[in-house]
């Protein structure tokens, strides 16, 4: 149809090259033909072509200056023109070519050849605006992909907080219970936690264990640790809170606890997916109570055979008894309760956390209070 035509202006003050040109280009496009470049800014308002075929030299205002001025405003800046010109020299080709100009063809003509010219540039034109397109959508997608995982993210991180929320909550209620069973020891699951991360923190600064440490989640691990002791909740209450010490018969079941806690937690992994802090919760519950030298329990580890998580919680664990007051003794203080570790290394304690101990006791001083 001929609305379906593209639109080509051309202006020449020559009326025979006019002629010309829109016989030659009708049966394609939808010819608009101007005397001069006055009228074909009057024309530009109310109609738009693809392309101008523009002649250089006309009175009043020649093909150059009208090509700046085209060039100069945004509305019909990206009009194709095509110099159309009796000068034929390169320094004339050259300066139509640095003002815009996509192409310089010389008078007189060849109809097929104008048209062949036409068709090129056009065609050009549609392909690098159809990437031009391409390019928009593409950016347009990617910042609606942008926005669509920073909102996701953002909601996987309300969620996740929420979730870790909830697992403190629960610790918390899990450690506080089990301490419920002895009035003498409250506080014990939070200064143990406090015990570790003074030792962690120094075996980094000190940059001993970097290998058995690497790819530890510390604050997971931490939050783990809380679980050291929950077998109690399976001991008798006769026992945890006996005023004298314990019959041999009667530590042998205190010495359950390790075992029951590492039962307890395999029966909450099995209900749920893998998790490194039911890991991490593992270690702590069945190791705590080993001793460097193998005369620990429940299974007489010895030396690096006992995982550095449990040979870590040994030493704060020990620790807090020390300056704690129990159903079976009364609290020691600072002083005579590291002199006590410092004695066990390389029997209860491994001596290099023995050593490092030593160098940071001053911070566990804040746990007797």
């Amino acid at each position: 149809m001929e609305n379906d035509k593209k639109i080509v202006m051309i202006v020449d003050d020559n009326i025979a090259n006019l002629r010309i040109a829109k016989n030659s280009l009708s049966d394609t496009y939808d010819v608009f033909t101007v005397p001069s470049a006055a009228k074909m800014f009057d024309l530009l308002e109310r109609n738009k072509p693809k392309l101008i075929l523009l002649d250089i030299d006309m009175p009043e205002m020649n093909g150059y200056e009208a090509l700046k001025i085209l060039k100069g405003r945004p509305e019909t800046s990206g009009i194709l023109v095509i110099f159309l010109t009796g000068k034929n020299d390169s320094e004339s080709e050259l300066e139509g070519l640095s003002l815009g100009a996509v192409d310089y063809i010389s008078k007189p003509f060849m109809p097929p050849l104008l048209k062949k010219r036409i068709e090129l540039h056009l065609t050009v034109e549609e392909q690098k605006l159809r990437l031009e397109n391409q390019a928009r959508v593409m950016q347009e997608q990617q910042a609606e992909l942008k926005k669509f995982n920073e909102n996701l993210q953002k909601m996987v991180g309300e969620k996740t907080g929420k979730v870790v929320e909830l697992q403190r909550s629960i610790l918390k209620t899990i450690a506080d219970l089990v301490e419920s069973r002895d009035d003498m020891t409250g506080g014990h699951v939070e200064r143990t936690q406090h015990g570790l991360k003074v030792l962690i923190d120094a075996l980094e600064d000190l940059g001993l264990y970097r290998e058995q440490m690497e790819g530890w989640d510390k604050d997971l691990l931490l939050q783990s640790s809380q679980l050291h002791d929950v077998g109690k909740i399976n001991i008798a209450d006769s026992i945890l809170n006996k005023p004298g010490r314990l019959t041999p018969e009667e530590f042998e079941e205190i010495k359950k606890h390790s075992a029951i806690g590492v039962q307890i937690i395999e029966r909450i992994e099995s209900n749920t997916a893998e998790s490194d802090f039911l890991k991490y919760a593992k270690i702590f519950a069945g190791t705590h109570q080993e001793k460097w030298d193998g005369t620990g329990y429940p299974e007489g580890l010895a030396g690096e055979d006992i995982p550095l998580q449990g040979r870590l919680m040994a030493i704060a664990d020990v620790y807090d008894a020390l300056v704690s007051d129990r159903p079976y003794k009364k609290s020691l203080g600072h002083e005579e309760a590291v002199r006590i570790i410092l004695e066990g290394k390389g029997s209860h304690f491994d001596p290099v956390l023995s050593d490092v101990f030593e160098q940071v006791a001053d911070q566990f001083r804040v746990l007797k209070k």
